[in-house]
């Protein structure tokens, strides 16, 4: 028995360092590929680690206008669009969860729906009348398509916590003389806290990552985010494209979405996994 067990711990440890090494190495690759010079990788150089380790790529991105204006941009996006759907899916929500209407599971059905619809079907009708309402090349005719994308998984995800709050904490709330607003607002939405924390980093991830309607809905990096930029890091030579500064920027990008996750993995965890066993 207790060699079957060394045997089960073996192979546990193995299938985790090789799912691990499969999951790092391109994360390493870019890493590594950032610190090479454009020679070296001009030169199709094989090698894992640099011949000669260099911040070049780093002064060239950090002084590169165009990049700071998409990095401005991402973060300007992506911070309103996550706050709006998670105020809307909030309140969504708690409608959702709380009241008892005709055609409940039928607004459910519409929102999930919506979040499985194909971007890409939808960016021609949205470039003409963007482009007649004014909004193209903007933050808001980006930020309005994103929220249509994230409020109905947020719903969803909001909803479910909704549902799992004792509707008598609420009453008491309001027996104690707390109106309905505040009863929501210093006993409900404390509660569904990890629920919050998880649809708001959803949201962030979509707006941050999100290439199509970014590429589509731009022309210049008055709104361009850091996505649709580095597609236009072509460098002087279109056969040799500047590796080293797209590795680069796409380890800049990465930096916040990690630290994100580092700072509030355990409500990520929390938000992820509450439901999943009933006690």
């Amino acid at each position: 028995m207790a060699r079957r067990t060394r045997k089960a711990l073996f192979g546990t440890g193995v299938g985790f360092v090789v799912i691990m090494v499969w999951c790092l190495l391109p994360v390493a690759w870019i890493l590594s590929l950032s610190f090479k010079s454009q020679a070296e990788t001009n030169s199709g150089s094989p090698q894992f680690l640099p011949k000669s380790w260099t911040l070049q790529n780093y002064r060239d991105i950090l002084h590169n206008s165009d990049f700071l204006y998409a990095l401005r941009n991402s973060f300007g996006i992506a911070i309103i669009a996550t706050l709006l759907s998670v105020i809307f899916a909030t309140l969504a929500a708690y409608a959702i969860a709380r009241l008892d209407f005709k055609g409940k599971r039928l607004v459910l059905s519409l929102a999930l729906a919506i979040a499985m619809f194909p971007v890409v079907s939808l960016i021609s009708p949205l470039f003409d009348m963007w482009r007649t309402f004014h909004l193209f090349n903007t933050w808001p005719g980006l930020i309005i398509p994103y929220m249509t994308f994230t409020l109905p998984l947020a719903i969803w995800t909001l909803s479910a916590f909704f549902r799992e709050i004792p509707w008598e904490m609420e009453q008491a709330a309001q027996v104690d003389g707390a109106t309905p607003w505040q009863a929501f607002r210093k006993v409900i939405v404390p509660l569904a806290a990890p629920g919050v924390f998880t649809a708001a980093i959803l949201t962030f991830f979509f707006a941050w990552n999100e290439f199509a309607l970014a590429i589509s809905l731009t022309s210049t990096t008055a709104a361009r985010t850091v996505p649709a930029q580095m597609s236009f890091f072509v460098g002087s030579d279109p056969f040799n494209p500047p590796y080293g500064q797209l590795a680069t920027a796409s380890v800049i990008v990465t930096i916040p979405i990690v630290i994100i996750v580092l700072l509030f993995q355990r409500k990520i965890v929390a938000g992820l996994t509450s439901g999943a066993v009933k006690g």
